[in-house]
């Protein structure tokens, strides 16, 4: 086995790439991705590279992140005859890859510490540390808290699928993070706290039975019921905010929980999520021509494991292997299930629905379609959509890339002046639908 060292592991890849040893490289990768993974399609996209900048010239010191999740990004700073580049390298603790990708030279420089959005003013809330939930499975929190008196309209934020800690980091950027200290600085109180699988990866990839109510619900429940009793937060004005599948998920725990006020969904999907990644990995092949073909057979792996989450046939039983993302049958057989347009209308209760224009992970007319159309007659839904955003809410033009969220940027100013304005005005408190949650 490869040794576990993330850095070395990252060093490693780069050197097979170097000597052409493509199906060496999709071999070191974690069974479950192994599927979707081939040796033409690393051996395509690193020969574009070297078509664009020349040949390899020096390879410089590895950057690593912090583990999260489990896995290690590195990221290792590569110059060419004609250029710089970036090889990050996704290194589980197993020290199996979970990721490669080539990328501008700067994202391989040491990540500067996060510096809050224009909007947020520190100086107007405090910030409180909680555990959320209970036993072993307790995650830590954050509680942003506004400074002025009277008891105030509260939010939990739900972070999107994979392990996410509590500010959402996804490299040098915390949109959660962002949107916490905006929406505190607006008087709005916001609790943020890890995802069970960010905090306990093992006991969760030990779980063959997890699903994803259990990776959103319970802490939810748990951390609403933290605001509510907490004396600075309106305990009739507690709203859950989610982000991606935190949004497509959110509806479901405002089900488990009737004291909800109302939900805040940010580019929650109505797709089914299996058949969403086909059409990501379509998407994403179809972003660069010169690798397009060698993409395709990992189209077919994803579409085919897709395939299998609607099968009648799909069981507890179904080895993780043949399906998206190598995650376990309960988790699907579960998800596939769940029609979060149709509990979000049985619900009765206010909503905020945003979408970026620029997003290819949950798009206009794949997902907010969904919503539109089947809150048509829902009272007191709001539905915006900012042209400029991608799906983190970053504001850019042109056609929407991974590559487009690696620099230090911050959630759309519009977007959180939005969210606070709502959550401030949408409940009236002495109305007799809060009299009756209270």
């Amino acid at each position: 086995m490869m040794e576990r060292n993330p850095a070395a592991t990252s060093l490693a890849v780069l050197e097979m790439a170097q000597a052409g040893r493509f199906a060496q490289i999709r071999e070191m990768f974690a069974p479950q991705l192994r599927p979707m993974v081939t040796a033409e399609a690393i051996q395509a996209a690193w020969s574009a590279e070297l078509g664009r900048r020349g040949q390899v010239a020096s390879i410089g010191a590895p950057v690593s992140e912090p583990a999260q999740g489990g896995v290690v990004v590195v990221k290792v700073p590569v110059t060419c005859e004609h250029g710089e580049l970036a090889v990050v390298v996704s290194v589980t603790e197993a020290g199996q890859l979970a990721g490669i990708q080539l990328a501008p030279a700067s994202l391989a420089e040491p990540i500067a510490p996060w510096e809050p959005p224009g909007y947020a003013d520190p100086d107007t809330f405090d910030e409180q540390n909680f555990m959320v939930g209970s036993g072993p499975l307790a995650v830590p929190g954050t509680l942003s808290l506004p400074r002025q008196s009277g008891p105030r309209a509260a939010v939990v934020l739900l972070a999107g699928s994979g392990p996410m800690d509590r500010d959402q980091t996804m490299g040098r950027n915390k949109p959660f993070k962002d949107l916490a200290w905006g929406l505190a600085s607006c008087g709005v109180a916001v609790l943020r706290f890890d995802k069970v699988t960010y905090a306990h990866p093992t006991q969760v990839k030990a779980a063959v039975d997890f699903t994803v109510v259990d990776e959103y619900v319970p802490h939810a429940v748990a951390a609403i019921h933290l605001l509510r009793a907490h004396p600075a937060v309106d305990a009739r004005r507690v709203f859950v905010l989610g982000h991606s599948l935190g949004g497509t998920v959110a509806p479901r725990v405002a089900a488990a929980e009737p004291s909800v006020a109302g939900l805040v969904i940010l580019a929650g999907g109505t797709q089914p999520l299996h058949w969403a990644a086909v059409r990501q990995v379509r998407y994403l092949a179809a972003l660069d021509p010169e690798t397009a073909a060698a993409s395709q057979p990992a189209i077919e792996a994803m579409t085919s494991a897709a395939t299998t989450v609607d099968s009648p046939d799909l069981s507890p039983s179904t080895p993780p292997n043949e399906l998206p993302f190598g995650v376990s049958a309960s988790y699907w057989l579960d998800l596939r299930g769940y029609k979060p347009v149709e509990v979000a209308a049985a619900l009765g209760r206010p909503m905020l629905i945003l979408q970026g224009g620029r997003d290819y992970q949950a798009t206009v007319p794949d997902d907010l379609t969904g919503w539109k159309s089947g809150l048509a007659h829902s009272p007191n839904v709001t539905i915006t959509i900012y042209d400029p955003d991608n799906h983190l809410f970053f504001p850019g033009t042109g056609p929407s890339a991974p590559a487009e969220y690696e620099p230090a940027q911050h959630m759309d100013p519009a977007v959180v002046a939005d969210i606070a304005n709502w959550l401030t005005t949408v409940v009236d408190t002495s109305d007799v639908w809060a009299k009756g949650r209270a």
